[in-house]
């Protein structure tokens, strides 16, 4: 260490070297860059840095520490830019390097609970990358092909587009899972075929006149009364089976604003053959796997009962005579058997 003119300490580049903690190579590299240039220099030609250029120089480390490129140190140094501008900026950086870290843990945990192959871990990876809007694109160019051209019913069409994928910043193994497996569903050929036969079969029930007027009512009672029926041991094929499927028919036909019959049966069934599939159901549960919402119970197998059990009337057929029923759904006298 010299004192200066002024009486202010100077340090070679070695001394201040030893003092911050850093190279000498560094510091030179500092120095040849103009970010921390020497307050003189010894009767030599070597550096000598004053006080206020050690300050400099530590204030430059914690910038690079932090992240934040040699060429914006500069500006910042050298009052181009704010410090507040700077940290704003560089904070919406590290916001983003850390969701990533996170979906990177993710996927590393999801892999090793798996014990994916080589090909899976790809995919994931791919997957868990996209931004949110990439992902919630994937859906909507789905929903897009799945309805186009198509009057459906607009409540069931909002709520399709409005259930998007929001995969969370820190999200669970299982997520990562649900989000893999919806990319791949909504990008199976043979699922899009069958959601746009479902589409196209509620078009024309709505263009026809005989949309439900209340299809979540329908459901609920479907479930209930099959439910009921598999809790009894109730087999879809047996005589115990009928007046299940007779007061469902009924209760289908009346919502419809139509006659249970056998022909009504037929489309019924040709209706509910096109509607039941496993994996739409498993469409839901995925999306709410990946939002965090709760998981919509599996019903499938319900309806795949009343299939089986239409399929059954229809083999042994139905009394079309006096076959209407009152505003309650119920048989009359004589009615549907």
């Amino acid at each position: 260490m010299v004192d200066g003119m002024d009486g202010d300490t100077l340090y070679t580049i070695g001394e201040l070297a030893r003092r911050t903690g850093l190279p000498v190579r560094t510091i030179r590299f500092y120095s040849d860059e103009g970010v921390v240039p020497p307050s003189g220099r010894t009767a030599a030609g070597y550096r000598l840095y004053d006080t206020a250029a050690a300050a400099r120089l530590d204030l430059v480390r914690t910038l690079r520490d932090l992240g934040i490129d040699l060429g914006t140190v500069r500006r910042l140094l050298d009052h181009e830019i704010g410090v507040g501008d700077v940290a704003t900026a560089h904070a919406g950086a590290l916001d983003v390097q850390i969701r990533t870290l996170r979906l990177r843990r993710a996927v590393l945990r999801a892999v090793a609970k798996r014990g994916s192959s080589p090909e899976e871990i790809e995919l994931m990876h791919k997957l868990a990358r996209l931004s949110d809007e990439e992902r919630r694109r994937i859906i909507t160019d789905f929903i897009d092909e799945s309805f186009a051209g198509l009057d459906l019913n607009p409540d069931f069409a909002a709520k399709m587009r409005s259930a998007l994928p929001e995969l969370p910043d820190d999200p669970e193994p299982e997520q990562v899972d649900a989000w893999v497996e919806l990319a791949e569903l909504v990008g199976d050929p043979g699922f899009r075929a069958a959601v746009r036969r479902m589409a196209e079969a509620q078009a024309a029930d709505i263009s026809g006149g005989s949309y439900p007027d209340d299809p979540v009512r329908l459901a609920e009672l479907t479930r209930e009364k099959v439910d009921q029926a598999i809790a009894d041991g109730v087999a879809p094929d047996t005589d115990a089976a009928r007046p299940i499927v007779d007061d469902l028919a009924g209760a289908y036909a009346d919502a419809s604003q139509t006659t249970d019959g056998a022909e009504f049966r037929r489309d019924l069934l040709a209706r509910m053959e096109t509607g039941t599939d496993r994996r739409a159901e498993r469409y839901w549960q995925l999306l709410a796997i990946i939002n965090g919402w709760p998981v919509p119970p599996t019903l499938t197998p319900l309806f795949e009962w009343f299939i089986e059990a239409l399929r059954a009337s229809k083999t042994t057929g139905t009394s079309e005579t006096n076959g209407a029923h009152n505003a309650n759904g119920t048989n009359e006298a004589n009615g549907t058997s």
